[in-house]
């Protein structure tokens, strides 16, 4: 397994046998959002004649390509349910893998510059209150108090007037997550075979019966498309038109620096996240790019502006390197919401459209995923996400609504 330094963790054993020829249930990608699927469906449904599919290396496609960061503060019921029900497995997840995967409470701060910042973020405070979500506002003083380098400046384009703070969120190490749940997948009899690229959905009339590999043809007797920016492509296969457009969404970190940043700050009007990782390296990164693509790194511009708004939020961090920048691929639904669940082809579910909220979301995407092919039917913090929605108009508009989409 390779993570963002290239380097096999020496700790984590699993096994990668020829694939069987047939499986109950077959799992389209190796990264955060298959991983815990396939631990869930053996260690709360006992279901573990599964086999996990991975193109590449496990974790090495968007899994080791995103934000780090971990939150539920959302605006609408149905994001604030299922980030938070990811928040609390976060928070017992180290212990119930016997896994030290880093994860650090140590907030998440979300920046109001404008008078319209401050009313959305009080509005979201209080819904996230009434959800029983942890949520605070802050003014000038609260948010010098939480994060001592913030400018607070008047003298700026955009001056900070407050904000709002989730003490429980905070971070975690995205690749150790991986190989965490690996491990306790491997461990209860899932197969995780890497380099076995899926081609084609393999269907009897509206029936998934398999996948194809260049290893042969797999049967199934459930398939999950959990491959980030390439599930719409394999679903165009058996002709399943997913809405969801592939963007490239870019970051970078800085060569390792003295421990200074005490959380996570965020602005939307500024358009950027700053976190300080384990080891020192600050972590940033901001939007999507404009264009679709499945490419690995964006347009410079992003970067530029980015690390232009860092600057002016972080003003000591102006003289700091960069010691490198990448991009993951994210899918976009026009809600920018996820679809997470049943499709009109029995046997076949899909998880994807989570744009940049996938990370955070990762325990509670694969347990609530594997609920839904344990029982055939969705559970109650997935099924907002159906496909159908955007037939019946139900959209979930997220896009906006929490103050910043990452």
């Amino acid at each position: 397994m390779h993570g963002q330094t290239g380097q096999q963790h020496p700790d984590v054993l699993w096994r990668s046998p020829e694939p069987k020829r047939a499986y109950d249930v077959v799992i389209v990608g190796a990264g955060g959002h298959g991983l815990a699927t396939a631990y869930y469906l053996a260690a709360h449904h006992g279901i573990t004649d599964v086999a996990v599919l991975e193109r590449g290396w496990l974790a090495g496609g968007n899994m080791a390509r995103n934000t780090t960061i971990i939150r539920s503060n959302y605006l609408w019921d149905e994001s604030a349910g299922i980030y938070e029900k990811a928040l609390q497995l976060w928070q017992g997840l180290p212990g119930e893998l016997d896994y030290d995967f880093l994860f650090s409470q140590r907030g998440v701060l979300n920046l109001a510059h404008t008078l319209g910042d401050i009313r959305e973020g009080k509005r979201r405070v209080h819904a996230n209150q009434l959800n029983g979500v942890d949520g605070e506002w802050l003014d000038r003083d609260g948010v010098a108090e939480v994060c001592p380098i913030v400018n607070l400046s008047e003298d700026v384009r955009y001056p900070v007037l407050g904000g709002t703070w989730q003490p429980r969120a905070g971070i975690a190490k995205h690749d150790h997550v991986a190989w965490a749940l690996a491990r306790g997948a491997d461990r209860l009899g899932v197969d995780l075979v890497q380099h076995c690229e899926v081609t084609e959905l393999l269907r009897d009339g509206d029936r998934v019966t398999g996948v194809r590999t260049p290893r042969g043809d797999i049967a199934a007797g459930s398939v999950v498309l959990a491959a980030a920016g390439h599930s719409s492509v394999l679903a165009d296969t058996i002709g399943l038109r997913l809405p969801v457009q592939s963007h490239p969404l870019q970051a970078l970190v800085s060569e390792l620096l003295e421990p200074v940043h005490p959380t996570v700050v965020m602005s939307n009007h500024v358009h950027v996240y700053v976190s300080q990782a384990h080891k020192g390296e600050l972590v940033m990164g901001a939007g999507v790019d404009g264009y679709n693509g499945y490419g690995q790194r964006g347009s410079v511009h992003v970067i530029e502006h980015q690390m232009a708004a860092a600057v002016e939020l972080f003003p000591m961090f102006a003289g700091a390197h960069v010691l490198r920048t990448w991009a993951g691929i994210v899918d976009v639904t026009p809600d920018a919401s996820p679809v997470v669940g049943l499709t009109p082809f029995e046997g076949l579910y899909v998880n994807c459209g989570w744009g940049t909220g996938g990370f955070k979301a990762t325990p509670a995407v694969g347990y609530v995923l594997a609920h839904t092919v344990a029982h055939g039917a969705p559970h109650e913090l997935n099924a907002p996400f159906s496909l159908d929605r955007f037939t019946s108009g139900a959209l979930i508009d997220e896009h906006g609504a929490a103050a910043v989409a990452h």
